[in-house]
């Protein structure tokens, strides 16, 4: 949450002036397995606070063009480009709710900013790039304190390839062919110095740009998904309402597996081996 007293600044696409309500976007700032899918579904499944995803997520602009069945003729400016791209990406993160959502991890987030400050120029800071490109943005930090149970979250998935499913148990998201973890300490211990640097990294960067963001945690999420959702709605001044009735997504992943791995990583680097941040 930053400066919402900040005059109404025109901008070179359709939101012209930010003066109605408190805020138009939201942005999921976070990093992998820290249950943003979750969040992300269960705000789209309101019907009233848009429908976030990580529409930024390879730092590649032709990969944004891809994914958003755009076909810009060769040799058109990039500027132009990355108009038509902020135009589709906020069609699709609104979805005619009147409220913006994006997800961003930390690790494709600087060439984002680079991008929207070729097609921003001459602003002051990044907060205010999200404001001219978006409207008056909350800034919602959604984080893992237990960085060693989300690092090996992460090894998991990228080892099983599978990434996602439904409460039901059928897959949602496989990113490969289904195989079998290995207990790897080694990898295990490498993603959690990342993870733990990726947090770091979002601190440091609402510290630079003096933004005071909505804390929401992994734990908190998890345990009351409809408590954490009626939270978020309120800060943006939605009916929290809305988050009555709506049910989880996507199911947990963890197992034994999870469990086994975490005990034995504990046993061979000591009890405090990165367990919270």
């Amino acid at each position: 949450m930053r400066r919402q007293d900040a005059s109404c600044r025109r901008a070179e696409h359709p939101q012209k002036l930010y003066i109605m309500a408190k805020y138009q976007s939201y942005v999921i700032c976070t990093s992998p397995r820290s249950g943003s899918t979750l969040l992300c579904k269960l705000l789209a499944a309101t019907g009233i606070s848009g429908n976030p995803n990580s529409y930024f997520h390879n730092p590649s602009i032709e990969d944004w063009t891809r994914s958003l069945d755009l076909a810009p003729d060769q040799g058109t400016p990039e500027r132009d480009v990355l108009r038509a791209v902020f135009d589709a990406v906020r069609a699709r993160g609104t979805d005619h709710t009147g409220i913006f959502g994006l997800r961003v991890q930390r690790k494709s987030f600087d060439f984002l900013i680079q991008r929207m400050n070729v097609l921003y120029p001459g602003l002051g800071d990044d907060a205010e790039r999200f404001q001219v490109a978006f409207g008056n943005t909350l800034f919602i930090h959604l984080t893992r304190s237990n960085k060693l149970e989300q690092a090996i979250s992460l090894v998991k998935a990228t080892q099983t390839g599978l990434w996602h499913k439904a409460p039901d148990g059928t897959e949602l998201e496989r990113a490969s062919s289904p195989k079998e973890p290995v207990y790897d300490a080694d990898e295990i211990a490498l993603h959690l110095a990342n993870l733990t640097a990726l947090d770091e990294d979002w601190k440091n960067w609402f510290a630079n740009e003096k933004i005071d963001p909505f804390h929401i945690s992994y734990d908190a999420l998890s345990a009351n998904p409809a408590g954490e959702l009626a939270r978020i709605l309120e800060a943006l001044e939605l009916d929290p309402a809305a988050a009555k009735g709506i049910s989880p997504g996507v199911g947990k992943l963890a197992d034994s597996t999870n469990r086994n791995w975490l005990a034995r990583f504990l046993a061979e680097n000591g009890d405090d081996a990165g367990l919270q941040t």
